[in-house]
């Protein structure tokens, strides 16, 4: 088919279709690959939503570890700030009624 003005042959629509049978081939070809490539890429991108997932879990119980571990020492802490302030609270007591004693052996009037 030199010249375009030409009627076409069986022969050329033969190997037309010959080629075109050879095109659609190669491009069934290139489309299993696209979708094997596609199933290869999933699979790899649930396998790193997976990690993502385990890596945010193991971040999650470390903080938790984490906020335990403070929570205890800062109960500790409290424990022993509460027991401090009732010692202080009983000495002044103590305190208190000594003075109340020596006011009233001076016979002195508290004042207010």
């Amino acid at each position: 088919m030199d010249n375009p003005t030409d009627p076409a042959t069986k022969q050329d629509l033969a190997q037309l279709r010959a080629e075109m049978q050879h095109q659609h081939d190669d491009l069934k070809q290139t489309v299993v690959k696209v979708e094997t490539d596609i199933l290869q890429l999933r699979a790899e991108m649930q396998h790193q939503f997976d990690d993502l997932k385990e890596s945010g879990r193991d971040i999650q119980t470390e903080m938790l570890k984490a906020f335990y571990s403070f929570a205890e020492t800062n109960q500790t802490r409290q424990g022993q700030v509460e027991a401090n302030v009732n010692t202080v609270i009983t000495r002044l007591a103590t305190l208190e009624t000594r003075l109340l004693e020596v006011e009233k052996r001076l016979n002195m009037p508290p004042a207010a």
